[in-house]
């Protein structure tokens, strides 16, 4: 008879069902059942990881009018915060990433899940580009147009350039054939790989901001207009990277200049 603890590394090793897993099934011992029950979840959820990958890589394939087209992904970070960039991200994916399954959202994606996609969809990806977009930018052009330009240029930094483009919410016109996809980074998984790096690219830059301006909080609410931000803002005055034509940054700075109060 196996002892538990071997019974535990080699489910821990199986990755699909195996003659020796069937004889569990007779196992008297509770401490077995409750490792083969953990196991059958295990496989079962990712059965739905694997399903769901083959789900958005499909939805990808079906917008090839021939086999050998590239779909370029994009999606964007930032559009709603106070202060920071917009940060765009296009990506084309090699036709299988079995590596990349439990892909999605980036923001139903853990943190440290993020990081690990981060690398990976750097590591395997046919091409990736990362567009940073300044708040003065978005204070010029306003927040759309933009984030818009932004995404048109990750576009045409891929190279090589995409047979097609799948866009989360957005229409660009550059060129090359462009598809607007709502909630996009549900249903593609180019999309998704994109959200990743734009995320990703973006907290980074907001962790960095975090130790010039500590005083912000910048770690914990990534420039987004929370409570304490908010408080931060009028005790402190905005930074440079924060958007002035947002409110109530806006506000704020039109209320200092009335008393006239250097800001």
């Amino acid at each position: 008879m196996q002892t538990i603890k071997a019974i535990r590394e080699k489910l821990g090793e199986a990755e699909k069902w195996e003659p020796w897993i069937e004889e569990l099934e007779t196992d008297e011992r509770k401490a077995v059942r409750k490792l083969l029950v953990s196991w059958k979840r295990r496989q079962s959820l990712q059965k739905k990881l694997i399903e769901n990958l083959e789900s958005k890589q499909q939805f990808d394939r079906s917008f090839k009018e021939y086999p050998e087209w590239t779909v370029a992904g994009i999606d964007e970070a930032g559009r709603g915060p106070l202060a920071g960039p917009v940060v765009t991200a296009a990506v084309i994916l090699p036709n299988h990433c079995p590596t990349l399954a439990g892909l999605d959202d980036s923001k139903k994606v853990p943190k440290a899940k993020r990081d690990y996609f981060a690398e990976e969809i750097k590591r395997i990806a046919v091409s990736y580009a990362v567009h940073i977009q300044p708040p003065e930018e978005i204070d010029r052009l306003n927040i759309y147009q933009a984030t818009k330009q932004s995404m048109a240029e990750a576009a045409l930094s891929l190279a090589p350039a995409p047979s097609i483009i799948l866009a989360d919410a957005m229409q660009l016109e550059i060129g090359i054939r462009c598809v607007s996809i709502i909630k996009g980074d549900a249903k593609s998984l180019a999309i998704a790989a994109a959200s990743i790096l734009a995320k990703t690219g973006r907290d980074a830059i907001m962790e960095a901001y975090a130790s010039q301006y500590p005083e912000y909080g910048f770690a914990q609410h990534a420039g987004y207009g929370t409570k304490l931000h908010v408080e931060a803002i009028q005790r402190h005055g905005p930074t440079p990277i924060h958007r002035r034509t947002f409110e109530p940054v806006k506000g704020i700075l039109e209320q200092a200049d009335t008393f006239g109060i250097k800001k």
